[in-house]
């Protein structure tokens, strides 16, 4: 065993000397110029650019085979600046052929390209001419066909200028490797690059690159991860007339909203906007996307249907999606009407430059919604956003007990919002609407609500101060919390002037509540308000001014039955906690014991019946001048008596 395992080496040794004298004697006897000349001429015969070298060439046979030029400028296209310059282009070459005498590149090696892409408004580019050159040169029996299979980069940057879209890129710090085996018709490349600050890796194939050079049919895989964003794509691609993609798209990101900033993308309004992931079966045509199957998340919500996405000189996107759930308090989350803990509008400016960025056309519907304190039921929305101008409409919305249907839109003028809001309220409870909506938290019962409201400003203030329209209330069943009318009158009936007691305490039943206000520059004047209980009745005249959130009202409560007792009453305040107490003048004049004073001092002679009524006021005795008139009692007086 062992003689014959000698008998076979000595051989083998004798085939490597032989091979390694051989080497020696290439490289004396190599024609170093016919060398630089012939890989010249493959390279510029395989990428089809003009080739010019500004530097020094190296050449080298042992221990390693292969030719270096320094300062390498390639040019295409037409264009005057070199689509590559290289500050080392390495030829690595082949080992059996150069013993022949023959030169052939097994690899490249690119030290420190600047890569530099020129897409013109036709489509074309400076890039176009090697595409089509290598095109040519792979294929099967070609002239001049390539010979190598690997370029590696190493520390590249790519400049890329789209003409039509007036866009550019750079991509820095590049390390890639680009095979194509000779054995295979497959392509690959794979590397990482450095792209608006973050560290990219990434990887592209195709199973036919032949076809995929020609713009025929060919499987594609791609992905792209970074800390900001994941993308991969598994289909294929074509590109005939125009960029053809079928597959399955993924997307994957801790935060889109830091995405979106990543890429160059505006960012909508100031909250939610994070975890984000997509799954679709991805069509794309030139500039636009289409995707069906669709499975996507985002902060918490998921829903699935239909999308699709262009940007022709303008980004575009329509979607039509379904939940189980959706909560839209991430994106309100920061949207406040009210300034923080005080009942004064807020005063912060808007932010409305999501509104010119994007055109947004899309249909939502859920089983439920989740809108801040706001619990919705199967609900419908649409959204349209063109031109500035956002538009939502509710089809149908299961909220406080019963059903809402309406339509809001925002139109974007500088750093004014007009905005316009048309909702009718049906058959809901109340106290939920009136509070969640207007800030009111003392009505209770049924009804139905349908508001009309226009305004235009840059804060919440502002609407509020130039707000107009119409609102109508109609309700049923229910009660007003802060007073209770029947026990207050039947009281003051008795006895006008015992004080009436706290006036802030129990409810007001009614049967049937009416209310109609029109707005004007941010007053709201009450046309038509009237409270129909079991045992009383309440009308009110007046306004409230909704920048001061205050309350001016007057009004009228009378007893039910053989009575008919009245009393004119005074709403004053802010809204969710106003003052209301009854008029002094009608009380004073109601009283048999005080009602002599209104007309006391207007005749000398009744000047004892007001020294009787003061000292039944008081217990003392009181001196009436004669010279001067007996002032009437102040309505804070008339209270506390």
């Amino acid at each position: 065993m062992a003689q014959g395992m000698k008998r076979l080496g000595t051989p083998f040794a004798a085939l490597l000397g032989l091979a390694l004298i051989s080497l020696i004697a290439t490289s004396w006897l190599i024609n170093r110029d016919a060398l630089r000349a012939a890989v010249e001429a493959q390279i510029r015969a395989v990428t089809g650019l003009e080739l010019s070298v500004g530097g020094s060439i190296d050449i080298s046979v042992l221990p390693a085979s292969y030719v270096s030029f320094h300062d390498v400028r390639l040019k295409g296209g037409g264009t005057a600046d070199p689509a590559l310059h290289v500050d080392v282009l390495t030829a690595n070459l082949r080992l059996l052929p150069l013993l022949l005498q023959r030169f052939e590149i097994s690899d490249l090696m690119l030290l420190r390209p600047q890569i530099r892409v020129i897409l013109e408004a036709d489509g074309e580019s400076n890039w176009t001419p090697f595409i089509q050159t290598i095109a040519r040169t792979m294929k099967p029996g070609a002239e001049n066909q390539v010979s190598f299979s690997e370029i590696r980069v190493q520390d590249g940057v790519l400049t890329y200028e789209d003409a039509a879209n007036h866009a550019s890129e750079k991509l820095d710090d590049i390390d890639l490797s680009l095979a194509w085996p000779s054995i295979s018709r497959s392509f690959a490349a794979t590397g990482q690059f450095d792209w608006r600050g973050e560290r990219v890796d990434g990887s592209i194939s195709f199973g036919d690159f032949l076809a995929a050079l020609s713009g025929d049919r060919s499987g594609l895989k791609a992905r792209i991860a970074s800390a900001p964003l994941k993308l991969a794509f598994d289909g294929s691609v074509a590109n005939r007339t125009s960029a053809m993609m079928e597959g399955t798209l993924t997307i994957d990101s801790p935060s889109l909203r830091n995405a979106l900033r990543w890429t160059g993308q505006p960012t909508p309004g100031s909250g939610g906007f994070g975890r984000f992931a997509l799954k679709a079966r991805a069509n794309v045509v030139g500039g636009s996307l289409a995707l069906t199957n669709v499975n996507v998340e985002l902060d918490g919500n998921v829903a699935e249907g239909v999308m699709t996405y262009s940007n022709n000189g303008r980004q575009t996107l329509q979607a039509t999606l379904a939940a189980d759930a959706l909560d839209f308090t991430p994106y309100i989350s920061t949207f406040r009407l009210l300034a923080s803990g005080a009942r004064d509008w807020n005063r912060q400016l808007f932010d409305l430059n999501a509104l010119s960025s994007t055109d947004l056309d899309m249909r939502l519907s859920a089983a439920k919604v989740t809108i801040g304190a706001s619990k919705l039921g199967r609900t419908a929305i649409g959204a349209n956003l063109r031109g500035g101008a956002l538009a939502l409409s509710v089809a149908e919305a299961q909220v406080y007990g019963g059903i809402a249907k309406g339509s809001f839109g925002v139109a974007r003028s500088d750093a004014v919002a007009d905005v316009k809001a048309q909702f009718q309220f049906t058959d809901v409870d109340l106290q939920s609407c009136a509070s969640e909506l207007f800030g009111v938290s003392k009505l209770s019962g049924r009804g139905n609500l349908s508001v009309s409201l226009v305004a235009s400003g840059s804060s919440p203030f502002g609407l509020a101060q130039s707000l107009d329209g119409t609102a109508t209330l109609t309700g049923h069943d229910g009660a007003i919390s802060g007073f209770n009318v029947e026990q207050l009158l039947k009281r003051l009936e008795r006895r006008p002037l015992s004080g009436g007691g706290n006036f802030r305490n129990g409810s007001t039943p009614y049967d049937n509540l009416n209310v109609a206000v029109k707005f004007a520059d941010g007053i709201a004047t009450a046309e038509n308000v009237r409270v129909e209980g079991p045992a009383a009745r309440i009308t009110l005249t007046g306004t409230a001014s909704v920048p001061s959130r205050e309350y001016d009202l007057k009004g009228v409560a009378s007893l039910n039955g053989a009575s008919g007792f009245e009393l004119p009453f005074v709403v004053q305040g802010p809204w969710d906690d106003p003052l209301i107490f009854p008029d002094p003048e009608s009380l004073i004049r109601r009283s048999p014991a005080s009602a002599p004073l209104l007309d006391a001092v207007k005749d000398r002679k009744t000047r004892d019946a007001v020294r009787s009524v003061l000292e039944r006021f008081t217990g003392t005795k009181q001196a009436v001048p004669d010279a001067e008139p007996t002032p009437l009692p102040s309505a804070d007086s008339a209270k506390q008596n």
